[in-house]
């Protein structure tokens, strides 16, 4: 085989993984992107809030907000359980599901309607530890809060462990901006690819 015979042979690779490529990336913000405009909020066995930043013990506002949210659907019947989560990352002291499990106490939740998992790094460990708690509790069904750019690589995570989800968006996390609409969405995209090729 030539060397020009041997360079269009691997043009024509390169060019294909190029074009698989920019079609997956635009499949999968589409699917995100139209995940993120649902809230299929309905009666299920838990409310499971997907744990963010927390500060010396107290959830950053984005968290706060979703708390507030899972609180809102406990109070109006929901469900009857709320499971947190999230680890310590690089605090010592203070967990994310801790936190959650704390602030929605100060709230006036029960403590026996909260489950807190405190061991996860990321959305993905989060999606499996759940899924024990739900095994361990014969727990089947679930309404998952997060940001709305978030719920599609929830739902997928959470239904890859056998989980029944709908999902419920914390209100106001549709963001204004389309240009960190985008942002936000597009990271999405590479944490959901490197999830499904196990990175």
């Amino acid at each position: 085989m030539s060397s020009t015979t041997k360079s269009s042979v691997w043009f024509r690779i390169f060019a294909a993984l190029f074009i698989f490529a920019v079609i997956w990336v635009c499949a999968v913000y589409w699917f995100v992107n139209r995940q993120a405009n649902k809230d299929e909020s309905q009666k299920a066995d838990a409310i499971v809030v997907f744990g963010a930043a927390e500060y010396a013990g107290h959830p950053s506002p984005v968290y706060r907000a979703r708390l507030d949210h899972a609180y809102t659907l406990f109070r109006e019947g929901m469900a009857p359980l709320i499971v947190t989560t999230g680890g310590g990352a690089q605090d010592p002291h203070f967990t994310e599901g801790g936190v959650g499990r704390d602030y929605l106490v100060s709230r006036g939740v029960p403590d026996r309607n909260i489950i807190a998992e405190t061991q996860s790094n990321d959305t993905s460990e989060s999606a499996v530890r759940v899924a024990n708690i739900f095994r361990e509790n014969g727990i089947h069904t679930c309404l998952a809060v997060s940001d709305s750019y978030h719920m599609f690589r929830v739902k997928q995570m959470l239904g890859r462990q056998g989980i029944t989800v709908y999902a419920s968006p914390r209100p106001d996390s549709r963001l204004p901006n389309s240009w960190e609409r985008m942002r936000l969405k597009l990271r999405e995209v590479m944490s959901y690819t490197a999830w499904k090729l196990g990175l």
